[in-house]
């Protein structure tokens, strides 16, 4: 029972810290125009869910983080393609790569770029697993009731919709590849990606402190009178509850800055926890309260958000510093470079996870959790 109830307490703080982190890059996508195709719980794989618009919410099969798809990420200059290829496949609605190929007078390897892109993009569907060759479709396409009312009170015709894989009219090229362009992550200017990027980090770092107003402003908290034994519950103010977040972020920030340091990079390592840290630490601060968890959230809140800041790819912090340097210099990284640093990345965190993972097993197995 005592293990269900662990298991209970990780999957809620986990995953709705998870949701949050996720959620800010997925709001943020959508305030500037961006298509997000996936808003997924756990690794990438197979999932259930239910899709609303252009997004498909679930959860995968490996239920350890989470990803929110926005479309346009890709590394690297555009393909030279594009534009031609979108509407030989929008003509046809469902077309193989050779098929796209003959209509846009290019070999079969440009054609396949260009389509994979395109699917990146979200304006294409890719081949399923049932598909004996490279067969690639038009999406589906549902007008929304906003934008039915807001044509049929403009006296406009009505927007068509189209299923999956039917051929649709292309009246101008240009004009149907600059919309597809517009709904990417690459379309827009340093700032606005330099947000995408930064608002899960920001949204945990909120959440925390929203948690610290709540518990130390409103709630109160408790203490003893030094002199007289008394029980009293303190209410501070917001500024100080916010002074206490902001020395919390900053304790964390100093820990995380340790890793980076050969004299104090073992003894952080040593310091830190792994999934199954967090999973029993979890039970025993909710077995004292609802208080006591929320507490708890916001302190891990605040350890994801700063550890995603870190600048190393794949992680935010990574993004960002790969953003900051092809503004600074006007070179675009490539998608070959960017996989090299993001799988070092990976390696890098592989290590540190193993070892907090035997850290934490020795510690659950000696009940040493001190």
């Amino acid at each position: 029972m005592d293990f269900l109830f662990m298991l209970v307490c990780a999957v809620i703080t986990i995953g709705f810290l998870v949701f949050i982190h996720e959620g800010g890059h997925y709001l943020a996508a959508r305030a500037f125009g961006v298509r997000v195709t996936e808003f997924m719980l756990g690794l990438p794989g197979p999932s259930v869910g239910f899709t609303r618009g252009e997004t498909r919410f679930g959860v995968t099969a490996v239920p350890l983080g989470g990803y929110a798809k926005v479309c346009g990420m890709e590394a690297g200059p555009l393909q030279p393609h594009l534009q031609e290829v979108l509407a030989a496949l929008y003509r046809r609605g469902t077309a193989n790569m050779e098929d796209v190929a003959r209509d846009c007078g290019i070999t079969d390897d440009e054609a396949y770029e260009a389509l994979e892109e395109l699917v990146e993009w979200g304006s294409v569907m890719g081949p399923t697993k049932a598909d004996p060759f490279n067969t690639y479709r038009a999406p589906r396409v549902t007008p929304s009731k906003r934008a039915v009312k807001k044509a049929a009170a403009a006296g406009a015709p009505a927007l068509p919709s189209y299923e999956l894989g039917e051929a649709r009219p292309v009246h101008d090229e240009r004009v149907l590849y600059e919309s597809e362009y517009h709904q990417q992550y690459r379309s827009l200017p340093f700032w606005k990606r330099s947000v995408i990027l930064l608002a899960g980090i920001a949204t945990n770092l909120l959440f925390a402190m929203l948690v610290f107003i709540l518990v130390f402003s409103v709630i109160g908290f408790q203490v003893q009178h030094p002199e007289t034994g008394e029980i009293m519950t303190i209410h501070a103010s917001v500024l100080q509850a916010l002074q206490a977040g902001f020395m919390y972020i900053g304790m964390v920030v100093q820990a995380v800055a340790g890793l980076f340091n050969p004299a104090t990079a073992a003894q952080t390592v040593s310091d830190s926890t792994s999934i199954v840290g967090i999973a029993v630490m979890s039970k025993d601060f909710f077995q004292q309260g609802l208080i006591q968890g929320l507490e708890f959230m916001a302190m891990i809140s605040v350890s994801l958000g700063i550890m995603n800041l870190l600048p190393i790819p794949p992680l935010d912090g990574g993004r960002f510093v790969v953003e900051i340097f092809q503004k600074g210099t006007r070179k675009m990284v490539s998608q070959k470079a960017m996989n090299y640093m993001s799988m070092a990345g990976m390696a890098l965190f592989l290590g540190f996870f193993v070892i907090m993972l035997n850290q934490d097993i020795q510690r659950f197995v000696f009940g040493n959790w001190g």
